[in-house]
This record gives structure tokens, sequence and C-alpha cells, in this order.
């Protein structure tokens, strides 16, 4: 029988395989609902409930919740905007980074039995979701990372357009799905540039900044040039990536 729970550490890893050598496929952020398929301690199956991601993580790292709680958690959730803040929990401190799903608005909450409270609380507002892209600039690429301290390229575009209130799939080839297509001289800055493999496969994706470059997750997240034929990088002028196709959301 599925349960309802949420991710109470800052980044859980989710995996392949109910293995630690597996690879990372995404990452829980804090407060993230799941459903729990099935449990086989230490490890369980799990499905993000926004967006139907499976895979298995370390049953330490949630925390179960009735259907009542489970109901009351995902009323009113947003998302972290800020790097990073600290928040307490039975005296104990605890830092969650840019993506966390948290109530909006408050500065206690509760997670089942577990109350928290907001101590560190700076304002960081972001003017455009270039703006927000920017700030994510050298950090290191992470195969299914979604977080500031390494991440990749659909986590990228998912969790900027996330704190921006468009909630797109997880991988670049169903985030491909969305939007409108754009040609290459009406692009605008927000737009998404997705880009293909030799057999035609969505392997890649970038948010486009309005004046002829791209930021992209690839060896770190870096800012090159987009061109009709793709992305060209800005220190060797190499073509890194060919150009699918441009989408605006």
């Amino acid at each position: 029988m599925e349960k309802k729970a949420c991710c109470i550490v800052s980044i859980s890893p989710v995996r392949s395989e109910s293995k630690d050598s597996s690879e990372i496929v995404t990452q829980l952020m804090f407060g993230e609902p799941i459903r729990v398929l099935e449990i086989n301690e230490p490890w369980c199956k799990i499905v993000t409930e926004t967006d139907a991601y499976e895979g298995f993580i370390d049953i330490k790292h949630i925390e179960f919740l009735s259907e009542k709680e489970a109901r009351r958690w995902s009323d009113g959730l947003g998302y972290l905007a800020k790097r990073e803040i600290k928040i307490m929990a039975n005296n104990e401190q605890q830092f969650i980074c840019r993506g966390a799903f948290l109530p909006e608005n408050v500065s206690t909450f509760t997670i089942g039995n577990n109350t928290y409270t907001i101590v560190d609380a700076r304002d960081t507002t972001f003017s455009s979701i270039v703006d927000l892209a920017n700030d994510y600039l050298n950090t290191p690429y992470l195969w299914g990372g979604k977080s500031p301290f390494g991440i990749d390229c659909s986590g990228l575009t998912q969790t900027v357009y996330r704190i921006f209130d468009y909630n797109l799939p997880r991988d670049a080839s169903d985030q491909f799905e969305h939007g409108t297509d754009i040609q290459f001289d009406h692009i605008e800055a927000g737009d998404l540039a997705f880009f293909e493999n030799k057999t035609g496969k969505i392997t890649h994706v970038g948010i486009l900044d309005g004046e002829g470059k791209i930021i992209h997750a690839s060896g770190h997240v870096r800012k090159d040039t987009l061109t009709p034929a793709g992305i060209v990088h800005s220190k060797s002028g190499e073509l890194t990536h060919k150009l699918s196709k441009i989408k605006r959301l």
C-alpha cells in the first residue's frame, strides 16, 4: 500500500537502484512531497508528487505523513528562492537550499510531528528567469543534481522555472514537449533552447538571455554563445551542442 511522505533532509539523492553505488537520477529537496511505493529497509522506492519521477532513496531521509498531514503540507507550498537558509528543529540547526519546498509566508511550520522555525530569512529577490539563472553560474555539473552545489542541465531549467511558477518535468526530453516553438530571430530572454544528439534524441537544454547567450550546465553552469547551428563554446569556439528547437513557456 502506498504511503505519503516528504523529504526532511536538505538534499536526498534518488538512485536508479536500491544501492549506494547506483547512479543518481535526480534529487529530492527539503519538504518535497512523495509517495512511497515499496519499502525494503534501508531503501524505499518512491515517486515524486510534482513530476512523477521514480527512484530509490534512504528511508531515513523522509518523514511519513497521514493523508490529512500530507494534504495540509501540500496546501500552499512554495519554493525557496534564496540560495541557502537556516532552520531549527528540536534545538538542532539545519541548512536548506534553493528549490526546497516550504509553506509560503510563514516562519514556523510542522512536518508530521516535527516543528521547524526559519531563523535566517534574509530577502533575496530575482527580477527575471535570467537573473536567477545567472546566480547559478559556475555551479559544478552533477548528473541528477538540483541544488546550487551541483546541478545538471534539466535540473537547472526545472528549478529556475519552478520558482517562477512553471512546473516543468524533470528530463530535457520531457521538457521539450512543453511550450511554443520560436524562430531563432524571435528569441527573447527566458526562452529555452533544446539540443539533440546524432540520432535526434533531446539530450540538453539551456536558458537564453536574450542577448545571444545561453546559460546551461555543461561541466559547470556556464554562459556560451547560441548560433542557429547550436552552442559555441565561449573559449574554444567549438560547436558543442546541435540545436533542435527553441521554446517559449
